[in-house]
């Protein structure tokens, strides 16, 4: 063997031994056993015929891929259309579509914070978010979970003219939702800009779905930029970011995930544009999506969440792989989250909401997964 040969190999028995092996799991397609409450399809649009055929009507007029970076000929008319409708839904005056939603969290902080900038960064955020902190060789100020004081404390005594405030609406793991009306505030008294990721809120928070951002009427503030995700509510894959038409301008300009990339594939951004308006059309399928997602923390005795992400605490590891297994054995899927891929060290289930649940289905959703807790609990 090689050294490097030996180097990965004692690190895969290093990640063995501690039980962190991730494994890939190959979906068979359609008729599947397991009821899904892992993935983030929280509208149930991925499957729906309209927006099969916005994808499949988008790849036979434009084809495969966009054949090309954004700047040089990968700009279609297909996108000027989605970021158009996408404004127009969120109540910004102007958006950018990027080819996944982790670029377009690149491609905001590090556009808009360089060396000689202050990021201040809550723990909680998502992977993006922190990769791009470390991109940006800004400063990075990480301030605890929701502690506004720190945040104040950390741009009312730098010496840095130039600061962001980084943010999940709604986060990823624990489902809770930010003070964004306070932190848009605070940064609005420091001369900040706050950086809002709305991945988890577009389509189950705010009005109609339009976001917490929106909810707190800031939609189109000045010093308020928004990321967000196609691959989610929206069923698709691609990401964007909404701002005003001067932060537009700049991305397409120094963004490196958007000038270097391959622009958004067609069947992409087909679908998602035909689910965005969906969701402007349907906007039931919020409430819908609200009222599974109660149902299930009823079940699980923990309280209602921000949105779609339900998160349960459990007492250890073992608990939550037990209680796992017990509903993937009854047919139900759940996401185990274990140290230390949870931001807080506490291992959780992590559920997610799906608007299409029927009502038999989300009783033996609530029935299964109360049945799994009791069961855990009692073994631990």
């Amino acid at each position: 063997m090689s050294r490097f040969s030996d180097r990965l190999a004692a690190a895969a028995r290093a990640r063995e031994a501690a039980g962190l092996t991730r494994r890939l799991v190959a979906r068979s397609g359609a008729g599947e056993d397991l009821l899904d409450l892992a993935g983030n399809d929280y509208l149930g649009l991925a499957g729906d015929p309209r927006v099969i055929e916005g994808a499949v009507r988008a790849a036979q007029t434009w084809g495969g891929g966009a054949r090309a970076s954004r700047l040089v000929t990968g700009t279609l008319a297909l996108h000027a259309e989605l970021e158009a409708e996408l404004a127009a839904f969120t109540g910004h005056p102007s958006a950018l579509a990027f080819s996944t939603g982790y670029h377009a969290n690149l491609g905001a902080v590090t556009g808009l914070a360089g060396r000689g900038d202050l990021i201040v960064s809550d723990a909680h955020v998502h992977a993006s978010m922190v990769d791009a902190c470390r991109l940006s060789r800004a400063r990075v100020a990480i301030t605890g979970h929701h502690d506004l004081e720190a945040v104040e404390a950390t741009l009312a005594t730098r010496a840095e003219a130039h600061a962001l405030v980084l943010v999940e609406s709604v986060y990823s793991v624990l489902g809770d939702a930010a003070p964004v009306a306070e932190l848009a505030e605070i940064c609005a008294r420091h001369e900040a800009v706050l950086v809002v990721d709305e991945a988890h809120a577009l389509g189950t928070a705010g009005p109609g779905g339009r976001g917490l951002v929106a909810g707190a009427g800031l939609s189109g503030a000045e010093h308020v930029v928004v990321t967000g995700t196609l691959s989610k509510s929206l069923g698709s894959q691609g990401g964007f970011v909404l701002g005003s038409a001067a932060v537009r301008e700049h991305l397409v300009n120094v963004a490196r995930p958007f000038v270097y990339d391959t622009g958004l594939a067609p069947a992409a951004a087909g679908a998602a544009l035909a689910a965005l308006r969906v969701l402007r059309d349907e906007p039931e399928r919020v409430d819908a999506v609200r009222h599974v997602a109660a149902s299930l923390a009823l079940a699980a005795s923990t309280p209602e969440p921000a949105a779609a992400v339900l998160s349960v605490a459990m007492p250890s590891a073992a608990a939550a792989v037990a209680a796992a297994q017990v509903c993937a054995e009854a047919g139900l899927r759940v996401g185990c989250f274990r140290p230390p891929s949870v931001p807080d060290g506490i291992s959780r289930l992590r559920l997610t909401a799906r608007a299409t649940l029927t009502d038999a289905e989300l009783a033996t959703a609530t029935g299964t997964l109360t049945r799994a807790l009791t069961t855990a609990l009692a073994a631990r």
